[in-house]
Order: C-alpha cells, then structure tokens, then sequence
C-alpha cells in the first residue's frame, strides 16, 4: 500500500479517502468507529474527531498543542491500528454470516 507520507497525517487521509470511497460504495467503513471509541475509551472526548481521540487515548498527556515527536506519532499509529483492528473484528463478529 502507498499511501505518500507514512506520517500520522498521511494513514489518517489514507483511511479518511478510503471510508469516503466505501460509503460511495455502499459500504460501512467506519461507521461507528468514533462512537466505539467513546464506549471503550470513557475518558475520550466526545466533541473530537475520530484521528484526535486516537491521539487522546495514547498520549493521555499531551496538550493538543505541542507537535508530536517522531517516537509519539509512531506510538500513536502504533495505538491507531491496534483499535482499528479490534473495531472492525468485532463488528465483523457481530454480523450475521451466511
């Protein structure tokens, strides 16, 4: 997959492009996905997108204003894939197969 930069800005308008292709599609890519945050995150705020909270929930510390560091955005992909994995795993468990 190439997605230009392999920053965090890059995978988020990655995933972004993605979901918009999905839901021209009739697809659900991440429908949902901000609110599974919130459910499993309680201390997550309500009133940020979906790419901020991700940044709240691993770096609980972080001011919203100081860039990220190198080490702090790869942790925060790293927190980034291993939520999106477990988001779509159990939705796609809670579908019914045919």
């Amino acid at each position: 997959m190439y997605i230009g930069y392999t920053d965090l800005r890059g995978v988020v308008t990655y995933i972004e492009g993605y979901d918009m292709a999905s839901r021209r599609n009739g697809r659900r890519c991440l429908d949902g996905w901000r609110e599974w945050l919130m459910d499993h995150h309680h201390r997550v705020g309500s009133n940020l997108v979906w790419w901020a909270q991700i940044k709240q929930i691993a770096l609980p510390d972080w001011d919203f204003t100081t860039p990220l560091s190198t080490d702090q955005e790869e942790h925060v992909l790293a927190v980034l894939f291993e939520l999106l994995d477990a988001f779509l795993a159990e939705r796609e468990s809670a579908q019914p197969h045919d």
